[in-house]
């Protein structure tokens, strides 16, 4: 029995092309109205509204949700931190990402295969809170062999966020 965590991955559903043009709008705008949606695909309300019940049902929607930006909240300071768990603690992997998501400083958490284990996206006020972060959550846990922080000092969000390729 491996001593990974467990993350399942979804079934490969199969799209059309009007998915694929549904799935594309909502991506670039989670709040058109159905009716414009329906316009710009083709298809009458009825059926657009169907097709996202089906598009959710089937796990290929998952969420809407709103784009905030973190400066405006004052968390004007973004880093990326490594983390690689010691070898007897690999069993604790699961657990600790379960933490670690739930700390509201955590914009993505990954995890990863090659020499580290997680990479954990932070968004935080200032080179202190990182540095607390840091401390609270990670060197403080004997499971933590090592970590490694980088400042981001510009962030970029694809206006695909690479969808577009496979739609």
């Amino acid at each position: 029995m491996s001593d990974l965590p467990k993350f399942s991955e979804p079934a490969r559903v199969v799209l059309d092309d009007i998915d694929r043009q549904i799935i594309a709008l909502l991506h670039e705008n989670a709040r058109i109205p159905n009716v414009d949606l329906a316009r710009e695909v083709g298809v009458s309300p009825s059926t657009c509204l169907a097709r996202v019940r089906s598009l959710r049902e089937r796990g290929v929607i998952t969420r809407y949700t709103a784009e905030i930006n973190p400066a405006a909240l004052g968390f004007s300071l973004q880093a990326l931190v490594s983390v690689r768990i010691r070898p007897g603690a690999r069993h604790l992997m699961e657990q600790i990402s379960d933490e670690l998501r739930r700390e509201p400083e955590v914009a993505q958490l990954f995890f990863l295969g090659g020499s580290e284990d997680f990479l954990i996206h932070v968004r935080v006020r200032d080179s202190e809170h990182v540095r607390q972060f840091v401390l609270k959550n990670l060197s403080a846990n004997p499971a933590v062999a090592l970590t490694e922080t980088n400042l981001v000092f510009e962030h970029h969000t694809a206006e695909s966020a690479g969808l577009r390729a496979v739609l």
